[in-house]
């Protein structure tokens, strides 16, 4: 894997730029074969003396992304190595059930390692609804999800008349999803 590093106010150095590597690698057990992944990691030094770690790494068939705010940002990669390293487990289960299912050879990540069984309860599907999506802007779907009390709206854009969803993000702020 390729690991470019960047930091916001704050000084990449070797040391951090290693742990974060080492920390990161230890995910290529999972893997039959190591991935020729590019893992953008990003590290920001808040004036509030916190740090905060994001790392996103693109496979093939799976995007892999954890971010984590820590005061002690050395725990804070700790922290996202193990977030990163559940979601490969979720996904290999998840991925290996519905093989199962079909009567297909099933996915391999790896075999020397010892899985976690993911509870079913947490995939399950408890609610399905459906609404005609009313053409709007994005201000007046922020404006709407506000109204709800939710933390995302779908709706179709009236300028592309392509449906996109708006999200409240953690620092309170908006973005916008649009599909292609």
């Amino acid at each position: 894997m390729n690991y470019n590093v960047r930091g916001e106010n704050i000084e990449v150095t070797p040391a951090i730029r290693e742990y974060v590597e080492k920390k990161i690698s230890k995910l290529e057990r999972y893997f039959t074969e190591a991935p020729d992944a590019k893992v953008n990691v990003n590290l920001r030094f808040n004036p509030d003396k916190t740090s905060k770690v994001e790392v996103t790494i693109p496979l093939q068939n799976l995007v892999l992304r954890a971010e984590e705010t820590n005061s002690d940002m050395y725990a804070g990669i700790d922290l996202i190595s193990d977030k990163l390293e559940r979601q490969i487990r979720k996904h290999k289960t998840k991925v290996n059930r519905k093989f199962r299912e079909k009567g297909v050879e099933p996915f391999q990540l790896t075999t020397n390692t010892t899985t976690e069984v993911i509870d079913d309860d947490d995939l399950e599907l408890v609610r399905t609804k459906r609404f005609d999506l009313k053409p709007m802007d994005s201000e007046e779907a922020i404006l709407q999800m506000n109204m709800l009390g939710h933390n995302f709206f779908v709706f179709t854009n009236a300028d592309t008349n392509r449906t996109n969803v708006v999200y409240k993000r953690k620092d309170g702020r908006y973005g916008l999803i649009e599909a292609h």
